[in-house]
């Protein structure tokens, strides 16, 4: 009985290791920040010459956190990229057209930002079609896209490449930086895995601006923003936009 009850308790282990292996490979294919696997998906750039990176804001418009990180960028004449939820640039079209007067880029990230509707092609066909009917509206043309929480299912690199989208992945400032961890933690991390950890030449950053393109208090990625921004300066790093650091375009033309 003793002899059956370990054998029992093997197999049950064997096979939870075997289903977290399979979760696990199912996350780096699908929403890991540097899986090639299902189509392009920039992280970075082979960027050596000059110790550049780009930093990145997801999730909003939302006021008045953009506002203020729009306030300090442009003290620090820091050009970066926001990709903006549809639902949110309906709300606060006045900041996405203020960021890109300012010479920052809008990239498109979706319209509603609710996960089951990245899950099949129709209902993402559906996102990313009125998100850029919305930017449309207001005069931007966004040829960058970033899904939600990087998810990415084999029907997302067609659709992009038909409505003139090119894919963008980062590498997130903390793992719980979306949590608004405090900022020095999102800064430095634990084990290196904070945002100075991730400034090296040619990299993504990815913060938050917004809460999956509803209201929430973003203050503490505002400041961990600023403290990586000073940070990263004494080590003689320089910010530019995505589209600058990887050579492609910001907008559609046509």
């Amino acid at each position: 009985m003793a002899a059956m009850r370990r054998a029992v308790t093997a197999t049950a282990g064997v096979a939870g290791l075997a289903v977290a292996g399979i979760g696990g490979a199912a996350y780096w294919l699908a929403m890991s920040s540097y899986s090639q696997i299902l189509g392009p998906f920039a992280y970075r750039a082979d960027d050596h010459e000059r110790p550049r990176v780009a930093l990145t804001f997801d999730d909003g418009p939302n006021e008045p956190f953009t506002g203020k990180l729009a306030d300090f960028l442009d003290a620090e004449g820091i050009r970066a990229t926001f990709f903006q939820v549809g639902r949110a640039v309906r709300a606060f079209p006045e900041v996405s057209l203020r960021l890109a007067e300012a010479g920052h880029v809008i990239g498109n990230h979706s319209d509603t930002h609710t996960f089951g509707r990245y899950l099949h092609a129709a209902t993402l066909r559906a996102e990313i079609e009125r998100s850029q009917q919305t930017f449309q509206d207001i005069g931007i043309r966004p040829a960058l896209y970033r899904p939600p929480w990087l998810l990415r299912i084999p029907a997302l690199f067609p659709l992009l490449r038909e409505y003139g989208l090119t894919p963008i992945s980062g590498v997130f400032a903390h793992p719980l930086e979306f949590a608004q961890p405090s900022p020095r933690l999102t800064v430095h991390g634990l084990v290196g895995n904070g945002a100075l950890g991730h400034g090296k030449p040619g990299m993504i950053i990815i913060f938050h601006d917004g809460f999956e393109g509803h209201a929430g208090d973003r203050a503490n990625s505002v400041e961990a923003a600023k403290m990586t921004v000073a940070q990263l300066r004494r080590r003689g790093v320089e910010f530019t936009t995505v589209d600058r650091l990887l050579g492609i375009p910001a907008y559609q033309t046509t």
